[in-house]
């Protein structure tokens, strides 16, 4: 059978080949370090948190001693392998936007470092989300400011390196404090990156890592933004005494980090795939950012020029690529409803948008942690029929647009990426199928 009689099916795979890629268990063992003279304590936060604990737990010597906290996201525990033995403490709390339970997690994993010796092991397991999933605000920000703070930050356009300079110097755990806190413990940061680049110090923003950003940047990303702060945490920002342990600081002394996970390697674990079906595979980047409609025109223009012969790519081909984009939210008049989506969805609206109606292309868009956003989508697809069809459901793709509704859009016709939680997080995976 021709793979691309079912193009849908393709895509689909591929997704999932990416996604098996970057789970925890598949990507520790080389990683873990010796068991120590003392005692063993994990640490973390992120969406693959719980898979991340898992792997430890199945890894680790069972006369070692072992035991922790790790905060996920709501619904993100994987079920736990029959005959596994708890030994790390795994909770839930929210993202994007943070809650209650994430400040107690953050205030507990904090509690712990308390009394930590020389002799000591601290295991730091930290993936994308941990940025919300362990919030413990500066003095003077509530958690109500930083909600709001986050949620604005979210909305505003800003790409995930700004959000996370003005996270960093809003928290008390953030940028390198955690690994403070640890001292004088050796800490291992086992980290899945999620972020264009690599820059562990952005990851979930950097709690076991030296920050190089400054207050004045993230004051000055404030300010560009338009996001206020409370008086006094301004004049911590304005003074430098929010500022978090730069490189060089004796606070990271003989500490270790390891990427046990990244984008490019899901990328090129698709493309094997690609090729090992016949087909040619291009990566385009790990690193793509920018406004997630704009990101889907670049690359319907980059597929039809393919199609056409008129690039160095031959078909029938596969163009994949990852990062991170944004979506900046586009305020709603009086009555009109909330749009629904994030940014895989958004790349799928502008890329229909820009292909129209072309027989030899297709596309599937998703975030690799099974969540597009807040909804419960991974991603979309986008068919040679999509404009098509939409117009048999009366759904007008421009309306949407303006109002940010890729799931408003997609759901009705069928092609949402529907996954659940995948218990990791490599961030945006596309691949544009040109026939």
């Amino acid at each position: 059978m021709n793979p691309t009689d079912n193009p849908r099916a393709l895509l689909r795979q591929l997704f999932d080949v990416a996604v098996q890629r970057a789970l925890p268990l598949h990507n520790t063992a080389a990683f873990l370090p010796a068991p120590p003279k003392g005692r063993t304590l994990v640490l973390g936060a992120g969406k693959a948190g719980g898979a991340m604990a898992q792997a430890v737990e199945a890894l680790w010597p069972a006369d070692a001693p072992l035991s922790g906290l790790v905060v996920t996201r709501y619904g993100h525990i994987p079920e736990r392998p029959q005959g596994l033995p708890a030994r790390i403490e795994v909770v839930e709390a929210a993202h994007p936007v943070p809650d209650a339970a994430g400040l107690d997690a953050a205030q507990r994993i904090l509690q712990l470092t308390q009394g930590l010796t020389a002799d000591d092991l601290v295991l730091c397991l930290i993936s994308g989300g941990g940025s919300s999933l362990l919030t413990l605000p500066c003095e003077g920000l509530s958690l109500e400011d930083k909600q709001r703070v986050n949620r604005q930050l979210l909305e505003s356009g800003a790409n995930i390196l700004e959000m996370n300079t003005v996270r960093k110097h809003l928290s008390r755990i953030k940028g390198g404090r955690l690994a403070a806190a640890c001292a004088p413990a050796r800490v291992v940061t086992l980290t899945i990156s999620d972020v264009p680049g690599d820059e562990v110090s952005v990851i979930a923003s950097g709690p076991t890592v030296p920050d190089a950003s400054t207050c004045a940047q993230a004051l000055d990303i404030l300010r560009r933004y338009g996001i206020d702060v409370p008086p006094t945490v301004r004049e911590g920002l304005e003074s430098g005494a929010l500022e978090t342990p730069k490189p060089g600081d004796a606070c990271f002394d003989g500490h270790a980090v390891h990427l046990i996970a990244t984008p490019q390697q899901s990328l090129e674990a698709a493309a094997a795939a690609v090729k090992a079906m016949g087909l040619n595979a291009y990566i385009l980047s790990d690193e793509i950012e920018g406004e997630s409609r704009e990101v889907g025109k670049v690359h319907a223009a980059l597929a039809r020029s393919t199609a056409l012969g008129r690039s160095s790519f031959q078909t029938p081909c596969v163009i994949l690529s990852g990062g991170e984009t944004t979506v900046t939210v586009k305020p709603r008049t009086e009555g009109q409803p909330r749009g629904r989506g994030g940014r895989a969805g958004e790349f799928c609206m502008g890329l229909a948008q820009a292909l129209g109606a072309d027989p030899r292309i297709w596309a599937l868009a998703a975030d690799t942690d099974g969540i597009d956003g807040v909804e419960d989508n991974a991603g979309a697809l986008v068919a040679p029929d999509t404009l098509a069809r939409a117009g048999e459901h009366k759904l007008k793709l421009a309306d949407h647009l303006a109002r940010n509704d890729a799931y408003g859009f997609f759901g009705p016709l069928g092609d949402l990426v529907m996954t659940g939680p995948t218990h990791t997080n490599v961030n945006d995976f596309r691949a544009v199928l040109v026939l």
